[in-house]
Formats: C-alpha cells, structure tokens, sequence
C-alpha cells in the first residue's frame, strides 16, 4: 500500500472512483479478457496503472503491466513492449509521464494492413484486432476528476459534431485573438473521441470528449491564433502572448509572436531535422524521411473540445477536451496520409466556428466559445 491512500482497495475514493469508470464504463472489460498496461514507474503514472490494474482483477479480467522509462516524442518504445503488442491483447493501454515512444521496425519497415502502419499500437485498433487507450502526462488528479463523467451526454454531443463535420465542405474558424482560418475538409470523415471503447478497433484519450478531423491535403488556409496553451517536442506550456501560425495549402508557412512562437518554431524544426537524422542512421527509409519531415509543417487536425470536467492545465491530455474550445494539430494527421514524428496540438479559446457547404450554405456551431445548442 502507498503511504496516504485510504480507500479499501489502497488508493485514495478518487482514483479508485476513476479506475473503475475506466474499466466498466469505457473500456467495458469482461472476464477472462487480457489487458496489457503499459506504465512509467513515476508516481502518478504508476499509481494510475496499478489502480487500473486492479480495478480489471475485481471484473475477472487478466491484466499485465509492464513499465518502461519515460519516453519523448523521438525516443523509442522498447523493444519488449512492442513485441507485447504483438500478442494482439484484447485491450492495451498506454498510461505514460510523457509518450509511449516510437516504434522502430514500424518506421523502418512498416506493419501492412488496409494501409502501412509506422506503430503497431496503430495497426492493432486499426485492424479491429485490439481496442486501446493512451494517456500521455496523466495525472491523479486529471484522471479522478475528467474520467467519472456523464458518457451519455458527452457521447451525444460528439456524435451531433461527428454528423455536421462529416456533412460540410469546410470549416471556417475565428477568435477575438486573430484566428482567421478555412479548413477544407470534404471527403474526410469525422471522429469522435467520447469514452466508448466496448467494441474491438475503439481507441482514443482518458480522460475522452473531444470530436476531429483531418483536414484534406492541401486545403487549409488561413491564420491560427493560438492563445490557450500549445503543446511542443517535449512538453506544453501556456501562452501568454498569441502565437500567430499563417497557413497556405495546408502547411505552414510563418509562426510569429513572442517567446512561445519561438519555442514553437523550434519544434517544428525538431521534427524535420530529427526525421532526416533517422535516415542518416538508416531508422528511416529516405523516401520516407523527406516526407516525415514535410509533414512536420501540415495542419493535421481541427479538434473540438467536449469534456465538461476539463479544464485549461497547460497539459494538451486535458485542454484539449476542455468544452467549448477548438484546437488544431501541427504535424501528422488521422487518416494515415500525413505521417510526421510530431503531433503539437495548440488550444485556441471562444472560438466561432462555421460549417460551411460547397453550395454557399452556412451554419454557425459555435459563437464565441458558445455552442448554439447550449
């Protein structure tokens, strides 16, 4: 038992509250099913790990956790957990300080499927042969107050965005802060991220709640202002001063502002030039090394937030969740045609977004942080 816990099962009401909602709410585990944790040995991390460890012994499943050092968004995931994931189990989750790490025969070699897979995390849910959660920079406190929640409202709402942003042409984005974007996305199919991982090929965030999409190739155009927090190569942080992203063709073609834009900047950079590194050093396949660091530059996602426990931590996990925000990715995307090392979401606050069809026909979502529904 860890000094301070004080419910039965050895953690505080909180974490076991959170535990429990994880394992029969979200993932839906039945007995006998086999769950592989994969878990940092930092006290959050491992605390959370072990409380979901447990709560998957009192339904009868069969739960392993394995931890691994903390790894950034360039280190590799070691190479027993990888051949863990092969083992296909029935639910794998990734409860991690910081990311659960690269795969390195995936990058080099790739996993075949419908598509090529760089992760075999991605090929498992992908190919409805596992289903799986990931939370990088999980903390107790984030997990016992975003994860007991009312699914069946979260999961309506994001069923409602899932429809409207899979029925527009495109999305038009602005904020008081200077955001001024158009985000093509006809053809694209919307996903939401709303807690219900009971099938197998489910996959997603804990804490959930958010709805997103990739942008099509080519047809973002516009200015971001981030304003909220952003995340970077390694970490996250609040933006005190906007970071001001101009956009042409769906990459990116300035970043502008104060010391948060330059931090920025170097992130992006970090992707492009730690891809060509990789071929260097014959990790990456040089056709596929240019393009992982083009697409460092990509506009990857526009997200909508939809938890309403989250609140804006400076920790990408949560803020992007937080209701009634919209975020955008730089870097790859969802579909698996914009592969890229990194993946830096930023928060933009009270947006108003419109969906907007080919025909000329608008529809305001959202006013100013303010969903027309509410």
């Amino acid at each position: 038992m860890v000094r301070g816990f004080s419910d039965a099962d050895g953690y505080d009401r909180g974490l076991s509250k959170a535990a429990r909602a994880s394992v029969r709410n979200v993932l839906g585990l039945k007995k006998g099913e086999r769950i592989l944790i994969v878990g940092n040995p930092d006290v959050d991390a491992r605390e959370i790990s072990m409380s979901i460890f447990d709560a998957s012994m009192d339904v009868g499943a069969v739960p392993v956790l394995i931890y691994q050092r903390s790894k950034s968004s360039f280190d590799f995931t070691e190479e027993e957990i990888v051949k863990s994931f092969s083992t296909a189990p029935d639910v794998v989750l990734s409860i991690s300080k910081e990311r659960l790490g690269l795969d390195r025969y995936g990058l080099k070699h790739g996993y075949r499927g419908r598509r090529r897979y760089d992760n075999i995390l991605d090929m498992l849910y992908e190919e409805k042969r596992s289903r799986a959660f990931w939370s990088p920079g999980i903390t107790r406190e984030m997990f016992a107050r975003t994860v007991p929640i009312d699914y069946n409202r979260m999961r309506k709402d994001c069923r409602r965005l899932e429809r409207l942003l899979s029925s527009s042409d495109s999305v038009r984005v602005t904020s008081s802060s200077g955001t001024d974007i158009e985000v093509g996305v006809r053809g694209r199919k919307a996903m939401r991220d709303d807690g219900d991982l009971r099938r197998p090929g489910a996959s997603g965030n804990m804490p959930a709640g958010e709805t997103f999409i990739s942008p099509s190739l080519g047809q973002t155009n516009g200015t971001i202002a981030f304003d909220g927090s952003m995340a970077l190569a390694k970490g996250e942080i609040f933006v005190k001063e906007p970071i001001l992203v101009k956009v042409r063709d769906g990459y990116v073609k300035t970043i502008s502002g104060g010391r948060e834009a330059e931090q920025l900047r170097r992130s992006v950079a970090a992707g492009a030039r730690t891809a060509r590194a990789m071929v260097s050093k014959g990790e990456l396949k040089p056709s596929e090394g240019e393009k992982y660091a083009r697409n460092s530059k990509s506009i990857g996602e526009l997200g909508i937030g939809l938890n309403r426990k989250a609140r804006i931590v400076a920790n990408m996990l949560e803020d992007e969740k937080v209701y009634g925000t919209c975020h955008f990715a730089i870097g790859s995307n969802y579909d698996g045609d914009a592969d890229s090392l990194i993946h830096l979401d930023g928060l933009v606050r009270s947006p108003t977004i419109t969906l907007c069809k080919d025909s000329g026909s608008e529809r305001e979502i959202m006013v100013k942080g303010k969903f027309v529904w509410d």
